[in-house]
């Protein structure tokens, strides 16, 4: 899922000519930088597992692949602007690569989307924000892992401070109305992600 064989048959579907390799290792690079805990090449190849199981539900489905490479390419806990970043960078290495303006657009807008992760009419980022919370609805022991790994990425976060911010995030996904938008994902993951969601809460505030 990834290799550089991947990378190369993603950006020949995209059209770039010729395919910048060189941008491969550096997001390899990227994600394997040591203050990653969860948003790593194991939470990037989960990504990307998932998209090839669902790729027919994308209209676009090679910008969705490419959006789900970028969508934590920059990754600083202790910065507000990631998704910002990484959709810029993004930007400009589809144009770099001779790729439409079009295509970049849209891959910019798919990353950017990951930042609030809020309800979108456009098929594409229903899919891509279903893929990128996936984890929510893992079995339970790994969704535990996820959540001492999340906690690993905020050590910096003293202890009461970081539970009363998580607890805030695990409400809010509670609260939506569905917290998968596609219907595969929603039938799939839904009734899980909720249990995990509700003792891992419990366990915050306990």
């Amino acid at each position: 899922m990834i290799s550089n064989a991947s990378w190369q048959r993603l950006w020949r579907e995209l059209g770039a000519d010729p395919v910048p390799n060189g941008l491969y290792n550096q997001l390899v690079a990227a994600y394997s930088e040591p203050h990653r805990h969860y948003h790593t090449l194991q939470h990037l190849r989960a990504c990307l597992a998932h998209l090839q199981a669902a790729a027919s539900l994308a209209p676009h489905p090679a910008e969705v692949e490419l959006a789900l490479w970028f969508h934590d390419a920059i990754y600083d806990p202790r910065c507000g602007d990631n998704e910002e970043r990484s959709a810029q960078w993004a930007w400009r290495s589809i144009l770099a690569a001779g790729c439409g303006e079009d295509v970049a657009q849209r891959v910019q807008a798919l990353v950017l989307a990951t930042r609030g992760h809020a309800e979108s009419d456009d098929a594409d980022t229903r899919l891509l924000l279903d893929i990128d919370l996936a984890i929510l609805g893992a079995a339970p022991a790994r969704f535990d892992d996820y959540e001492d790994q999340i906690r690993a990425e905020y050590a910096h976060v003293p202890g009461p401070e970081f539970r009363a911010r998580r607890a805030q995030v695990l409400e809010s996904f509670l609260e939506r109305p569905r917290i998968y938008l596609t219907p595969a994902f929603h039938d799939a993951l839904e009734h899980r992600a909720r249990e995990n969601l509700g003792r891992s809460l419990a366990a915050l505030q306990g």
